[in-house]
């Protein structure tokens, strides 16, 4: 976990002074989002699903499936009356932090380090309910200035939506026994590759960018307290009063407390919504998870 943490700050001070330099400027920080948000992304999600699982396994994992969909629901109801005092900007930023987290790159390997493949794998369906959220209800916070009709056009035809419907179909394929010729799948696994620093590149960017006055301001504290210790308080004591098996407990809480996803920033800048303002999120919250995982792993 230390080690995940310490390679985000690294990639983001890689951004950070590659900024300074002039080297990502205003235009080229632009077109990598837009390549990030319409190719290697989509490459990435796709990547996601290439899962080998049996039936039996579905049948094991479906629990944590369910409880991951009330999770995005509850952080749903949660965007019902948070943020709704903030700036217009800053609001949307929030409440996309609030539905989304960083539980791709940084849970899973969290998952397999501290609970073995059988973590990985509950980790990898714990994902499934939230890149559906992420890129449905999540990606129309930031199409504000359209009619509902343009949203819903625009989100069914985003790039990363296509992606999770191929996603699916391939996953579907595998229980099959049915795989991606290998020279596509070796593809697709090159360019995903590239999403992790290309991301942190940009939010570094951001970063340097941007005033760091307010990096700690009460709404950034008011975030990450919410993100990182209360969402995943509550989904601890509701799993526990149905008496769940103890590892999707696990499993959901410890995936539940992750800061703040990179595509928040990704989308502010493609959207135009405060991206200095969103990478200040990304980076604000994982560093206060550098205390907060560590005590979760703890309690559970």
């Amino acid at each position: 976990m230390i080690n995940l943490q310490i390679e985000i700050f690294l990639l983001l001070a890689i951004g950070y002074i590659l900024s300074k330099k002039r080297i990502i400027t205003h235009e080229v920080k632009t077109k990598l989002t837009t390549l990030s948000l319409s190719l290697i992304l989509p490459c990435a999600i796709i990547r996601s699903f290439e899962l080998d699982i049996t039936y039996k396994d579905f049948r094991t994992c479906f629990i944590v499936l369910v409880c991951s969909f009330a999770i995005q629901l509850l952080y749903t109801l949660v965007n019902q009356w948070m943020w709704n005092s903030e700036e217009p900007q800053k609001a949307i930023n929030l409440k996309y932090g609030t539905l989304v987290s960083n539980a791709g790159f940084f849970g899973m390997p969290i998952a397999q380090a501290a609970y073995g493949e059988l973590g990985l794998l509950f980790a990898s369906f714990f994902l499934i309910p939230q890149r559906v959220v992420m890129w449905s209800a999540g990606l129309s916070l930031y199409t504000t200035k359209t009619s509902w009709q343009e949203k819903v056009k625009k989100v069914i035809t985003h790039p990363c939506i296509i992606a999770l419907a191929i996603g699916f179909s391939i996953l579907l394929m595998r229980m099959k026994g049915i795989y991606l010729p290998s020279s596509i799948d070796q593809t697709i696994a090159a360019i995903s590759a590239c999403n992790t620093p290309i991301c942190l590149f940009v939010i570094g960017a951001m970063l340097e960018q941007s005033e760091t006055k307010d990096l700690f301001s009460k709404t950034m504290r008011k975030y990450c307290l919410l993100r990182l210790l209360i969402l995943p308080a509550i989904v601890l004591v509701i799993m526990k009063s149905f008496q769940l098996p103890l590892l999707a407990i696990q499993i959901c809480v410890i995936e539940s407390a992750m800061p703040a996803a990179t595509t928040s920033a990704m989308l502010a800048l493609r959207y135009d919504q405060d991206p200095a303002f969103a990478s200040k999120m990304v980076f604000v919250s994982t560093l206060f998870s550098l205390f907060t995982l560590p005590l979760w792993l703890y309690i559970l």
